[in-house]
């Protein structure tokens, strides 16, 4: 697993770091039971504190992606099923489309973003009826 901060984002490194771990098990880049550097070796290969790399797991095993074993360190945790991940998705989606209606995006321009990013994630939509579509 390849990981690359940039130390002049506005984004926290430990969310830079939480987000492409999440990215690397989205692809299956790591899969349910692959195990993650330790804390230190990450923080030194990173050039970061340990004490970020520290809160980026732990954010990551509160929303169940990482599982920790002390010194056993931390691996990828089986995923929670599909009713707990639309759980999270319903909450975080109902924050999305509020920031971007208060910044003043159009709602075709959020259903864009959204088509486009499943098309990235998911590959290039099926047309519809087709059983793959449901």
């Amino acid at each position: 697993m390849f990981i690359q901060l940039d130390q002049s984002s506005d984004m926290p490194l430990y969310q830079q770091l939480r987000n492409q771990i999440v990215a690397a098990i989205a692809t299956g880049e790591l899969a349910p039971g692959d195990g993650l550097p330790s804390v230190r070796t990450l923080g030194r290969d990173l050039g970061i504190n340990l004490h970020t790399v520290n809160k980026a797991y732990a954010l990551l095993r509160d929303e169940g992606y990482l599982v920790m074993r002390g010194r056993a360190g931390a691996s990828v945790a089986t995923p929670p099923g599909e009713d707990a991940a639309l759980k999270r998705l319903s909450d975080g989606l109902a924050l999305l489309v509020a920031e971007f209606k208060a910044a003043g995006g159009a709602r075709q321009a959020f259903e864009e973003a959204v088509r486009m990013e499943l098309d990235t994630a998911y590959g290039a939509a099926a047309p519809k009826g087709d059983k793959h579509d449901e």
